[in-house]
């Protein structure tokens, strides 16, 4: 083959190599096709993303909530939840359990069902299986029928809601109490009147008591008090010293507020009033620890003090929105009780020696004096670097 002719043909099959690979390289560049359109009257969606941190169970948990917006003309019923981790299915919820978790917004009363053009929060709350660490990623699969909607078209599926999950150090601090007996009464994680407490503040709702626990105590006979059930000081826990959980600096303190009477809440109380007296520590990062109800005149300390580790920091006591003598406890990412979202935390070190049956059993152990049934754990269970879960009778050394 002549030169000419060679040249020739290796230039027309560089201009080929070079139109597919500009085409290549154009196609890769090119706007990715734009999603299929189609109607979803069910929106999904994670305000606060959730905390992974190890219980005293020795599991790790994760709790947060599920937004729901019926934004249709029509009622809708959840069928079922199910939450996805890195795409694997994690846990599902059926309608049953559903029903006793989802919250439409405003309401304290739990519903499976939405009406129509309202939101509802759906509080989750799932535990890594032994030896699994959480994924970091969540995603959500909602099945819900809308009894509106023409036939053929009453059942969907919705997904949304994802969320990367906050794989933040959680707090370890020191007890906030010393002695036996203690209660965790309504901790975490499914606790209604602490995890689902959710408030509308400065034009977002928060949740800052998802983590809180009431400490309360129990004598040797297994009775939270003893003497006249109108007393304060019939109660173990009233008076027993609130302590710092860390070294840390005095956020706020508040004082003033009188002893109110056992078995009877305050009526008309403002909901800044709620904590009583209180102190919050400022631990650092962005973490605070509240102590709320303390008796009036015993706090120990003031705005801007320096603590350390153990130091008292008041006297546990009967304030504020309070049905009983109790220490509330609970670490939060701000200075305030109500604008802020609550955080997990881990104390370093701490005993449990028995576990309560249920909620309904201690509230009425609490209203009529009755022994607190519970179950003795042989040997104890000695927790390091765990969050007390619900219900459980700890000693702290």
């Amino acid at each position: 083959m002549p030169p000419r002719t060679r040249n020739y043909l290796v230039s027309i099959t560089a201009l080929i190599v070079f139109a597919i690979l500009a085409a290549l390289v154009a196609r890769s560049f090119a706007a990715p096709a734009p999603p299929k359109e189609e109607m979803t009257p069910l929106l999904l969606s994670v305000q606060d993303a959730p905390i992974p941190f190890n219980g005293s169970d020795s599991s790790t948990h994760l709790a947060y909530e599920l937004l729901l917006t019926n934004f249709s003309s029509g009622d809708v019923t959840i069928e079922k939840v199910e939450i996805l981790g890195d795409g694997a299915e994690m846990q599902t919820l059926d309608a049953k359990e559903v029903a006793t978790r989802l919250q439409p917004i405003g309401t304290r009363e739990p519903s499976a069902s939405m009406t129509k053009s309202t939101q509802a929060l759906l509080f989750i709350h799932f535990q890594m299986p032994e030896g699994k660490h959480a994924p970091r990623e969540l995603s959500h699969r909602v099945t819900a029928r809308f009894a509106a909607a023409p036939p053929g078209h009453q059942e969907i599926t919705a997904t949304g809601g994802l969320v990367a999950v906050d794989h933040r150090p959680v707090a370890v601090i020191a007890p906030p109490l010393h002695g036996a007996g203690y209660v965790s009464a309504d901790s975490c994680c499914d606790a209604v009147r602490h995890q689902r407490a959710a408030l509308p503040i400065n034009g977002r709702f928060y949740l800052a008591q998802r983590y809180a626990v009431d400490w309360e105590q129990i004598n040797e006979q297994g009775r939270i008090y003893h003497g006249p059930k109108e007393r304060v000081e019939s109660y173990n826990i009233f008076g027993k010293e609130a302590i710092a959980v860390a070294d840390a600096i005095v956020a706020s303190t508040t004082d003033g507020a009188p002893e109110g009477t056992p078995g009877q809440y305050p009526t008309a109380i403002d909901p800044a009033a709620a904590d009583g007296n209180a102190v919050v520590l400022d631990l650092g990062q962005h973490r605070y620890a509240m102590y709320a109800h303390l008796q009036p005149s015993s706090i120990k300390v003031h705005q801007g003090d320096k603590v350390k580790t153990g130091q008292v920091l008041g006297l546990v006591g009967n304030t504020g929105n309070s049905l009983v003598p109790h220490l509330h406890f609970q670490l939060m990412d701000q200075p305030s009780s109500l604008a802020s979202n609550g955080l997990p935390y881990e104390i370093d070190n701490f005993e449990v020696t028995a576990k309560g049956i249920s909620t309904a059993t201690f509230d009425q152990a609490e209203s009529d004096g009755t022994p607190l049934p519970h179950t003795l754990l042989s040997p104890p269970i000695h927790a390091k670097k765990a969050l007390p879960l619900d219900q459980l009778i700890i000693t702290f050394r």
